[in-house]
């Protein structure tokens, strides 16, 4: 690839979702495109991130939009952001990522000092940053992990717990 291509598909990351009250980071890789063109964390409705908050969270019922879905995360104390501020990447796959550029997580953490936990949506994320505080591992939300959305929920339950 020619690198005038590879600057076309240069992404960036959306800023955090986070208040004063925030006590777990989730961290992504870098949102996908529907999530870039939206300026909507997790917007692909074939990414179960806002199935799992809906049913660990939610009782279940469905957010009317964005904002009710930020809203149930911030009551929750739940922060939203990615290891990485820009890459190349020629479509939403993690595994297609190239020429990363890191978000000052260790800057968002000094920031936000009542952040006990971090929990990574999938490896790749966790791959990208290593935490000194306690840490999850989740199974990524992403269509492109396989597990099935019951495991998926508990998964992501004992992950959220500290």
């Amino acid at each position: 690839m020619k690198k005038d291509e590879l600057l076309n598909n240069r992404v960036q990351s959306l800023p955090p979702i986070i208040d004063e009250s925030s006590e777990i980071l989730i961290l992504g890789t870098m949102p996908g495109k529907e999530s870039l063109r939206s300026k909507e964390y997790y917007a692909s409705p074939n990414n179960s991130f806002w199935k799992i908050m809906k049913r660990l969270f939610n009782s279940n019922m469905e957010f009317k939009d964005y904002e009710e879905k930020i809203s149930c995360l911030k009551k929750h104390h739940i922060a939203l952001w990615d290891t990485l501020q820009s890459c190349e990447r020629e479509s939403s796959l993690d595994s297609n990522i190239k020429e990363e550029e890191y978000n000052d997580i260790d800057g968002l953490l000094n920031r936000y000092p009542k952040i006990k936990k971090v929990v990574f949506n999938g490896k790749k994320a966790a791959n990208y940053y290593k935490t000194r505080l306690p840490s999850s591992i989740a199974y990524s939300t992403s269509n492109a992990c396989a597990k099935k959305i019951g495991e998926k929920i508990k998964n992501w339950e004992n992950a959220l717990t500290y």
